[in-house]
């Protein structure tokens, strides 16, 4: 009798220890299995189609498979317009693009605009350069987002900000990205990270996302095939052409590591983007079949 108990209370203990095993291996996998729920794209990747046949685009962003679409730019139609035509497609747009002019005077229509579409998020893309290059101007852009987005808040939409390549050159010893994020106000002004130009920048976005949680709702997913060399003037031509650039996937950035971070990050929207396509669509389409099948 006790050598039967014995076996048994061995049987069972094995057969617990088995369970617990298996379970924590499903549950690793699980932590393992992440994805992109819903791709997006930024549709200045085929802004020519756009200005061709508006709806005919949308139709066909939405048949590759895109759920989430992000404007630059509306082309003469009205915002009643631009929404029916997403509801046609079954599309959402959760953002836009809007010049920095458009954050002084018209940022109340644009806002309205906004909200007739149904986006949550309105970021400026771009400051131009002489802007950029008077005295102290990257703390008074921070102050010019920062009543932006306390105006933008008051009416329940997020205002942030788009990065290129120049916010990581330093400016008096000091980048201008890390002064955006010290001198604006994080519930008023996200970021959405461009992570083709960070990393191009020479910087790496898990060491933001660590440093700035929950700081950068939506991302720009686009690749580069190689870093652009430094000129014989010491500077890289990110010029109109960025021959590097490339569809997702289809690059050297390493994909995986970085939205296994999405968390930490804040990552609501991720959102495909080249700048310079030869073939638009062809891109959209191979950057979304990749992001589809992406796990991490």
């Amino acid at each position: 009798m006790g050598l039967r108990n014995m076996n048994r209370r061995t049987f069972l203990g094995g057969t617990a220890a088995a369970g617990a095993a298996l379970l924590s291996s499903r549950l690793a996998s699980g932590m393992a299995e992440h994805k992109i729920e819903k791709v997006g794209v930024q549709l200045y990747t085929v802004r020519d189609a756009m200005k061709q046949d508006f709806d005919g685009t949308l139709a066909k962003v939405a048949a590759i498979g895109y759920k989430e679409v992000e404007f630059a730019g509306y082309f003469d139609h009205s915002p009643k317009a631009v929404r029916a035509a997403l509801e046609r497609h079954g599309l959402v747009s959760p953002a836009s693009h809007v010049e920095y002019a458009s954050l002084g005077e018209k940022w109340p229509s644009v806002i309205e605009s906004s909200k007739i579409i149904g986006q949550s998020y309105i970021v400026n893309p771009w400051v131009e350069e002489e802007i950029r290059n008077q005295p102290d101007s990257w703390k008074r852009i921070a102050d010019t987002f920062n009543r932006a987005g306390e105006i933008s808040k008051k009416a329940g939409i997020q205002f942030a900000y788009h990065n290129h390549w120049f916010e990581f050159i330093p400016v008096n010893g000091k980048l201008p990205y890390d002064i955006l994020l010290e001198n604006c106000d994080p519930e008023l002004v996200k970021m959405e990270l461009d992570l083709c130009w960070i990393t191009v920048g020479g910087h790496d976005p898990l060491q933001y996302f660590q440093k700035y949680p929950g700081r950068f709702p939506l991302v720009h997913v686009k690749d580069v095939t190689a870093v652009p060399k430094v000129g014989p003037g010491g500077t890289q031509d990110f010029g109109s052409s960025m021959k590097e650039m490339t569809y997702v996937g289809g690059g050297i950035i390493d994909w995986k590591r970085i939205f296994a971070q999405a968390g930490r990050a804040g990552i609501r929207h991720f959102f495909v983007e080249h700048d310079y396509p030869a073939s638009p669509f062809e891109s959209i389409q191979k950057s979304y079949q990749y992001l589809h099948n992406l796990r991490f």
